[in-house]
């Protein structure tokens, strides 16, 4: 959908020759000659981008910006004069306006502009739409991001098992965020209030592993000169994360078993026990069932512990989800850089979806970082070996992408067409072109979503 522009400027040859030049290059435009006829025809068809000259009869330029970036924040202003007055420039500036001209203006100058401004408009509207379906750091939606199929049964499987109050073993890849996954069970769930306690299974020597986590008393072994809360202990109440349980030594599983079942321990070196009221999430890489198969997890162990299960999936199996997180990290990482962030183009996003992700989201939210802060764009990171042409690739990854992104709207707004039309920024007339043209059908969008 071609870029709207509204000029307004009253010198009329100025005027005509400006809208014959910008339509040449591929605008929708209308123009003005004052700002009253300016505000006017905006209420009718709004804007995208509004230039205008600042010394006009009536109503100057400056009114006009204030006007516009009142009603919207994200509308670029661009203002124009013929003479050079600098304090009304930083004026304009210090208002909001996106850039201010001086008359006379190179053509293929202003062409330039008005694209870097739609972009930043484009990008500054998505990011706003994420952050509205995001939603706050409370919202599940904002810490497991994604609108994928995958994606939208995930939350609502950690939605159930948050509410109820069982052990759960999550497994997936490195870094597709089993541990976000934990810190959002403990949070939702009615032990929030008290502790959230992680251990590293895989960072802990043996031989400190029991005293690690059941803690000791003073004189139990060598060294132990005071009391020591192990992390079970510390956990009362809350929720304790036990991270690559794999890892975790098989004598001392043998002793975690117990705590599981008992729900009490003993401190190295005490016969007091202490009674346990915690939940225990335990992360894993490793498919546990078949490493209890293979004797490397005990088998009681794997099966006291997997009352709830959570898998996730890597992100190369949910593709549609990564140029939503790519952007939520980049902007995050802009503003935290003190960074405007750039946006990305179809160049980028094929490279984004090229990739295989080995990493996960922790690798991903490296790229958008690096991204963010002008290092490098995806397309020099990933720089990959070709498949067949460029030509050919391109449009295909291109359709796949635009075929992912409005299914996921579809689903999203339980096929409402002009919602998801809404959501996409596209008319409906342009929606209903694009599902023909790529080949998607409600009725099957909607059934996979229900199914």
């Amino acid at each position: 959908m071609a870029c709207r522009v509204l000029f307004v400027d009253d010198d009329a040859a100025l005027r005509n020759s400006t809208v014959q030049w910008l339509q040449l290059s591929g605008f929708d435009v209308a123009a003005a000659e004052n700002a009253e006829a300016a505000f006017s025809i905006a209420s009718a068809s709004p804007p995208d981008i509004v230039i205008s000259d600042v010394r006009m009869p009536g109503s100057d330029g400056l009114t006009v910006l204030r006007h516009f970036t009142d009603a919207d924040p994200t509308l670029p202003v661009i203002l124009v004069t013929g003479h050079g007055d600098v304090p009304l420039a930083v004026e304009a500036m210090r208002l909001g306006a996106y850039d201010f001209l001086q008359k006379p203006f190179e053509p293929e100058h202003l062409v330039e502009v008005i694209r870097k401004a739609d972009d930043k408009r484009r990008l500054m509207r998505e990011v706003i739409r994420l952050r509205s379906l995001l939603g706050g750091d409370e919202n599940l939606a904002g810490r497991l991001i994604g609108s994928s199929a995958q994606a939208v049964a995930l939350r609502q499987k950690i939605a159930a098992l948050a509410s109820v109050d069982c052990d759960v073993i999550v497994m997936g890849e490195t870094g597709t965020g089993k541990e976000v996954v934990a810190r959002a069970l403990h949070d939702l769930s009615r032990r929030a209030s008290g502790p959230y306690v992680a251990i590293n299974c895989a960072a802990i020597p043996a031989d400190m592993f029991e005293s690690e986590l059941f803690g000791h008393e003073a004189g139990a072994f060598t060294g132990a000169r005071g009391v020591r809360v192990g992390r079970l202990e510390y956990a009362n109440g809350g929720t304790l994360l036990l991270d690559e349980i794999e890892s975790m030594p098989l004598p001392l599983q043998a002793k975690v078993l117990r705590a599981v079942q008992e729900r009490q321990i003993e401190r190295l070196g005490s016969n007091q026990s202490i009674p346990l009221n915690l939940r225990i999430v335990a992360a894993t890489k490793e498919d546990l069932k078949a490493a209890s198969e293979a004797g490397r997890f005990r088998k009681d162990l794997y099966y006291r512990l997997h009352v709830g299960e959570v898998v996730l999936p890597p992100l190369r199996e949910r593709s549609e989800d990564i140029p939503l997180l790519f952007l939520h990290f980049a902007s995050e990482a802009a503003h935290r850089h003190g960074r405007e962030l750039r946006p990305l183009d179809k160049d980028n996003i094929a490279a984004l979806l090229r990739h295989d992700w080995p990493g996960n989201v922790r690798e991903l939210r490296t790229a958008a970082e690096r991204f963010a802060i002008g290092l490098e764009t995806p397309a020099e990171r990933l720089a990959l070996p070709a498949i067949g042409t460029t030509e050919a690739w391109l449009p295909a990854q291109i359709a796949a992408f635009e075929r992912e992104m409005i299914a996921a709207a579809i689903r999203q707004h339980d096929g409402d067409m002009a919602s998801a039309a809404k959501a996409l920024g596209i008319p409906r007339r342009t929606l209903n072109e694009k599902m023909n043209r790529l080949g998607i059908g409600r009725r099957d969008i909607t059934q996979q979503a229900s199914g």
